[in-house]
């Protein structure tokens, strides 16, 4: 910014943003959007009765809409109709709409707590609103409202990256992989179905809490000889003698000397000329680039909602992190960018390297 007046007129959009946002999000909560979509033309009057409210109500939210061009307005008459709200396909309203839910519910309370998260190192929301001490993944397996939230997202998450994930790497016939903190067993599945060779074996690893789950998602999907499941903590230590080790996900969920020990465990898990794959969001080299929201969203997504540490990075910060643990990287993947939809926040890689000798 170049000027005092361009730095305070910059503010002012941090000054509106969440106040956007919810009038937004509850003109489609409130079905104001739908009703639009059925019939256009309603007045303010019509809107109300159809949505159960008040019509001054529905007039105070709509000015927002029209102010963005999402509805118009018929001055002559009061009616309003969809305008480029009315061009979105519904397949990708909804992906939006997931996203808007989950922050809805999943993150603007738990971000009253921003900086007591930061200075505790952990999620003062989850405690402060659920009673629950722990990170936003231990909380889904046992807090409905935060796994309704969280959940749909993440079907959206994968289903949108896993299939562009496993075409970005080869698997050798017959190798033994490791999917570290594979959750409850999906990524194993998929190496089995899209990797697999005769000889292929698959091991999950996470909490012990998870295997029971696991075995029986490996059991369903007709993998149960195929896919195995340690148990333990990544932070201490991971089983070896494998040929892959699969990071997904999860890297920008802990901080940098955290990430260093999972590297230096991938490393001692594999055998020489082993291969690491790491699936992760990252930060662009520049940081001032306008068009990428990764850090518009991402540490206060990470820090006050999900771990209370962690963060993405840089793709050159991870090279040089994994050089430092014994890796050489040999290839870094993105996404097309035409593959990408334009309300995408998120920007993933994937980087594969090879256990030095």
């Amino acid at each position: 910014m170049s000027n005092p007046e361009a730095v305070l007129a910059r503010m002012r959009e941090y000054m509106v943003g969440p106040t956007r946002f919810m009038n937004l999000h509850a003109c489609f909560d409130l079905g104001i959007i739908e009703a639009l979509r059925k019939e256009a033309g309603l007045t303010a009057a019509e809107l109300g009765v159809a949505v159960g409210v008040k019509p001054d109500a529905v007039e105070q939210l709509l000015y927002l809409l029209v102010k963005e061009g999402f509805v118009a307005r018929d001055e002559a008459i009061g009616g309003y109709t969809l305008d480029a709200l009315a061009e979105v396909a519904e397949t990708d309203l909804q992906r939006v709409l997931t996203f808007m839910g989950m922050i809805k519910t999943g993150m603007l309370r738990q971000l009253y707590y921003l900086a007591d998260s930061v200075s505790t190192g952990s999620v003062v929301g989850l405690k402060e609103l659920y009673g629950f001490d722990g990170t936003m993944f231990e909380a889904a397996a046992e807090v409905a409202e935060v796994r309704a939230a969280w959940g749909p997202l993440a079907q959206n998450e994968t289903a949108s990256v896993y299939p562009w994930f496993f075409r970005s790497f080869d698997v050798p016939a017959g190798a033994r992989v490791l999917d570290v903190l594979g959750g409850t067993g999906l990524g194993a599945v998929m190496t089995c179905q899209l990797k697999g060779s005769p000889g292929l074996r698959v091991t999950t690893f996470d909490r012990p809490a998870l295997e029971a789950e696991c075995l029986r998602n490996f059991e369903a999907r007709g993998v149960a000889e195929d896919c195995s499941f340690v148990g333990g903590d990544v932070l201490e230590s991971l089983p070896e003698g494998y040929d892959v080790v699969l990071l997904k996900h999860f890297v920008d969920m802990y901080d940098k000397d955290e990430v260093l020990t999972i590297l230096r465990n991938a490393h001692r898990a594999l055998e020489p000329g082993g291969r690491i794959v790491v699936l992760a969001a990252v930060y662009p080299e520049d940081i001032t680039d306008t068009d990428d929201y990764q850090a518009d969203f991402f540490p206060a997504y990470i820090l006050g909602c999900v771990m209370g540490r962690g963060g993405l990075q840089k793709v050159s910060t991870y090279r040089s992190w994994l050089e430092e643990c014994g890796f050489d990287v040999t290839e870094v993947s993105a996404k097309d960018p035409a593959d990408i939809p334009a309300d995408a926040i998120i920007n993933r890689v994937v980087m594969c390297a090879t256990k030095r000798s």
